[in-house]
């Protein structure tokens, strides 16, 4: 059973799909367990434990019955949610995000001020999710 997963709402779902199929392999070693790029639904296991799932956020939001709020705020916002991906090189991992489809938030850096030997960045998926890489 899994206790706990982080389930993404995405506009963009063929994007998102395309993106963490690309990257979670080789990052997490997880594999693609149910889904295709239309969607609405796809999970990414590790050892029979759920890691991500993508949900299309139209059908969330029929089923919530919220259809006719907004999808975003209007105006710019800080962020409320950040997945976070431990990697063995951040600037490699970076790298591999960036070429499908992530985009530059924060450029890879040393935080010593994090922890010992603590290095991260920051990008956002193609639906605009805030993801932090680190290694430490």
């Amino acid at each position: 059973m899994d206790a706990l997963y982080p389930r993404l709402l995405v506009t963009r779902f063929a994007e998102c799909f395309g993106f963490y199929r690309a990257i979670l392999p080789p990052l997490t070693g997880a594999a693609l367990v149910k889904g295709t790029p239309d969607g609405p639904y796809a999970n990414w296991d590790i050892a029979d434990q759920t890691l991500l799932v993508l949900y299309d956020r139209s059908a969330m939001a029929a089923a919530l019955g919220t259809t006719g709020l907004p999808v975003r705020p209007a105006a710019p916002a800080q962020d409320t949610a950040m997945l976070v991906f431990r990697v063995d090189d951040v600037d490699a991992a970076l790298d591999l995000c960036l070429r499908h489809g992530g985009t530059l938030a924060a450029p890879a850096a040393d935080r010593p001020e994090w922890g010992p030997n603590l290095r991260s960045a920051h990008l956002r998926d193609p639906d605009g999710h805030l993801v932090e890489l680190q290694s430490y």
